[in-house]
């Protein structure tokens, strides 16, 4: 498990410039790419449906190197970033989940449910709120892992233990929840993007995935369960009576080597003052669902009704979840005294921003790519190319979607950023497969398997340095090995019992959610 092979590539992934860096290069690529495609003379044709009628019509690209081309893309550049899809959408949601998480209502509310959980039910409940803790951004990372370890070691078991099975639900289920998380928006925005190339009025509702990662949520508990009591355990000492009597309590997150992995600090409160915010943000959380549900259900109120695609509360999405998580975070924290005036919330709001300066660099970059793409028309014409192989073959959309998951889960070893291979994969993949007759919610539903199941074992999450600290606080000799050991098991088995749901998925029909089909064209 230490063998070469991993460190093999560990080295060659260093080597790989910073993904902002990749899609300024790859933009360049797609501008050579889109005058060679001029010069060569090449020209695809597509059939259409229009006024009920097939129509065939050519496609040419378009370069970017000549003087319009050039002129298209500086007069284009700022419009590229603030209209990039997935902007507005992540940095609004975060505005609220920043303030429940900095406020202290999410670390408090996955630490309670964890300390709660009966001995029998440790293990897969430690799964779950790993799981669940992708609605507070990375916080999991650092709050959970010590948390488990120390109830695992109070109870008599290997801490290692508890720290690979919240580890998993926080990697390896990282895309699965029972709610809306920031993913979904920025997911949801990056499919709608690629799908313009194809059909510039396609939009990817927010919800589309969501109920097939409900039932991913409740799949992957009982299957990281099984993995933590079938293989991690039984390998691991069970704790001496010493390590018992001298580490029951939960460790401090350790001072790691790269600051910009860390998750802020949630303010400290005293168990009353706990007690006491989350009966306000209980009791804000009620008044908000009790209003919200009479604005989606009393005639002629603002949710009432359809809008543009969707209902009019699927669109609102993702203001409701900023109304939601911000009311619930401001209530917390006004009763358990971490938010004492209104320029405490508005530095939590700030802080929050400013962890997201990377992201925004990283938008810009993939913004560019991406609007490049489309505007040569590469992505359409690779995709009508694409789709013809494809549908050529006559392959089942569960096959495609599964050979799919396959490549994401080797590019998940390469580039640990879900947004930015994303980013990578969508512009090809979803418009390739929407000739296929696949639906880009289906597209974005097998990429989420894919870039979950490895994220225990790539050497590019950042954060695995984190609980490496924590593993070394039981076991000072520990190294990368240790932690892929523990890790790898649940990647093996996610990944195929994952895929196989979403296989069952498709071959029944079930929507995958809100707005969230399996073919294109809906109904097709």
């Amino acid at each position: 498990m230490t063998g070469g092979w991993l460190n093999t590539v560990e080295r060659l992934g260093n080597r790989l410039p910073d993904p902002s860096t990749l899609f300024a290069l790859g933009t360049l690529v797609v501008m050579l790419l889109s005058q060679l495609a001029v010069w060569l003379g090449w020209e695809v044709s597509r059939t259409l449906e229009r006024d009920g009628a097939l129509v065939t019509e050519p496609i040419t690209p378009v370069s970017l190197l000549d003087a319009d081309g050039l002129w298209w893309l500086l007069s284009n550049l700022v419009d590229n970033f603030v209209e990039f899809p997935p902007l507005g959408l992540v940095l609004v949601g975060l505005l609220g989940i920043g303030v429940a998480e900095r406020s202290g209502l999410l670390p408090v509310l996955l630490r309670r449910l964890l300390a709660a959980a009966p001995g029998r039910l440790l293990v897969p409940m430690t799964v779950f709120v790993g799981i669940l803790s992708s609605l507070a951004l990375d916080a999991g990372y650092v709050v959970l892992p010590p948390l488990a370890g120390a109830l695992f070691l109070a109870a008599g078991r290997s801490p290692l233990a508890g720290i690979a099975a919240v580890t998993a639900g926080v990697t390896c289920g990282f895309s699965a929840n029972l709610f809306l998380t920031g993913l979904d928006p920025l997911l949801a925005g990056l499919s709608t993007a690629a799908a313009h190339l194809l059909d510039p009025d396609y939009e990817v509702a927010i919800s589309a995935n969501w109920w097939f990662m409900i039932v991913s949520t409740v799949l992957l508990t009982a299957t990281g369960a099984f993995v933590t009591r079938r293989f991690v355990e039984p390998r691991l000492p069970r704790p001496t009576a010493a390590e018992m009597a001298g580490g029951s309590e939960p460790a401090a997150a350790p001072d790691a080597d790269a600051s910009d992995t860390e998750a802020p600090a949630t303010p400290a409160a005293a168990p009353q003052a706990e007690d006491r915010g989350l009966r306000f943000a209980g009791w804000t959380f009620g008044v908000l669902m009790v209003l919200l549900l009479a604005a989606v259900l009393l005639p002629g109120a603002p949710l009432a009704g359809e809008g543009a695609r969707f209902p009019r509360w699927m669109e609102a999405l993702v203001p409701i979840l900023l109304i939601v998580f911000l009311g619930t975070g401001l209530a917390y924290g006004i009763g358990a005294g971490s938010i004492r005036r209104d320029r405490d919330a508005v530095d939590m709001m700030g802080e929050t921003m400013r962890t997201m300066g990377p992201y925004l660099v990283l938008a810009f970059f993939a913004a560019q790519f991406i609007a490049c793409f489309g505007h040569s028309r590469l992505g359409e014409m690779l995709a009508v190319v694409g789709g013809g192989w494809l549908a050529e073959l006559a392959l089942a959309p569960a096959v495609l979607m599964l050979a799919f998951i396959g490549v994401v889960m080797a590019g998940n070893l390469l580039i640990g950023s879900a947004s930015a291979k994303y980013a990578f994969f969508a512009p090809v993949f979803v418009p390739m497969f929407m000739q296929a007759g696949i639906a880009p919610e289906l597209t974005q539903a097998a990429y989420r398997v894919g870039d979950s199941v490895t994220n225990g074992i790539t050497p590019f999450n950042p954060y695995l340095v984190i609980i490496l600290a924590f593993i070394r606080r039981y076991r000072p000799e520990a190294g990368l090995g240790t932690l892929v050991a523990l890790m790898l098991p649940y990647t093996l088995i996610f990944a195929p019992v994952w895929a196989v749901l979403l296989g069952i998925w498709v071959a029944v029909g079930w929507p995958l959610g809100p707005g969230g089909g399996l073919v294109y064209p809906a109904g097709g």
